[in-house]
């Protein structure tokens, strides 16, 4: 049985601006005790130090105009760019490593050869709300999962559950299922997964590799957020038709998270339920999108460059 030392691996971050937090990422990145084989950023313009830091650590660079990001096609194009990678490990300019260890446990997972994809567990970053680390929890716990279509009686749409802000894919069944779409306004990450289980593969959570990575949203971009997965589920049908729907497991997270507020922060309830509006609105737009004017969807979507 293959170990992670014996795979090609490739390590891959879209970037734009990174900011103050890109020197710990890159210096959890040189920590690792397993070092990626490549090393690529691409690039959508950044005008500060991005790419000049991400060069001394290493990094090969591929540029592309802001204009020509697309979360599936980004993505798809560093993957077919590695061509001489096994595995390819996709994080996000804001991830950072929670361990040493993150890599080669995540790489591990491929031992498996039913696994397609495998992600990671995401913690909140030091310093964050009680909000953002319920939402973390809930979704991050301490056990590692293995996922394929028995475990969708089980886990419903909670199947295809990934995020690629750390996740690691086989490259040769990420294409050979076709790659990750081009035309999504976002979960590329999700979408491939949910293909990958039909096609036979596995989805696997694997707790044991970590990264720092969380969101402090505010009520503009939660709904913005959740009108672009309206628009995503109702793009994407055949994924609830297949898997079921989401809306039980939203019911008994805004249960969930009021308890934990009520004993981590009761000071932020109000502010909890403001963004449960502000999702479930958004959500609901997203999803009658296609009545609403081009101009008025651009306006409420997080990206707004999908809307051509």
């Amino acid at each position: 049985m293959p170990s992670e030392s014996s795979f090609t691996v490739g390590l891959v971050i879209p970037t734009l601006n990174a900011g103050p937090m890109w020197r710990e990422v890159l210096d959890g990145i040189s920590g690792q005790t397993l070092r990626p084989n490549r090393l690529l950023i691409v690039d959508s313009a950044s005008t500060d130090e991005t790419t000049a830091s991400a060069r001394i650590a290493g990094f090969e660079i591929i540029d592309i105009k802001r204009s020509e990001f697309n979360h599936g096609g980004t993505r798809q194009l560093a993957a077919e760019y590695l061509s001489d990678c096994d595995v390819i490990i996709f994080m996000t300019q804001d991830a950072i490593p929670a361990g040493v260890t993150s890599f080669a446990a995540l790489v591990a997972s491929f031992a498996d050869p039913s696994v397609a994809v495998a992600y990671g567990r995401q913690l909140a970053h030091r310093g964050a709300t009680w909000l953002e680390r319920h939402s973390r929890e809930l979704n991050y716990g301490p056990s590692s999962v293995k996922k394929s279509a028995e475990s969708t009686r089980e886990l419903g749409p909670g199947v295809f559950f990934c995020s690629n802000s750390f996740a690691a894919y086989r490259r040769s069944v990420l294409l050979s299922v076709g790659g990750f779409k081009r035309d999504l306004i976002l979960g590329e990450d999700m979408e491939f997964a949910a293909r990958a289980i039909t096609s036979g593969y596995a989805n696997f959570y694997c707790a044991d590799a970590a990264v720092f990575h969380s969101h402090g949203y505010n009520l503009r971009q939660t709904f913005k957020r959740y009108f672009d997965l309206g628009v995503f589920e109702v793009e994407n049908s055949w994924m609830r038709n297949r898997f079921g729907s989401h809306s039980s497991k939203g019911f008994r997270f805004v249960l969930a998270e009021l308890k934990y507020l009520l004993r981590h922060d009761p000071l932020q309830i109000p502010q909890s339920v403001l963004q449960t509006v502000a999702k479930l609105l958004g959500y609901r737009l997203g999803m009658i999108h296609d009545r609403l004017p081009l101009k008025l969807s651009k306006t409420l979507s997080m990206f707004p460059g999908y809307w051509r």
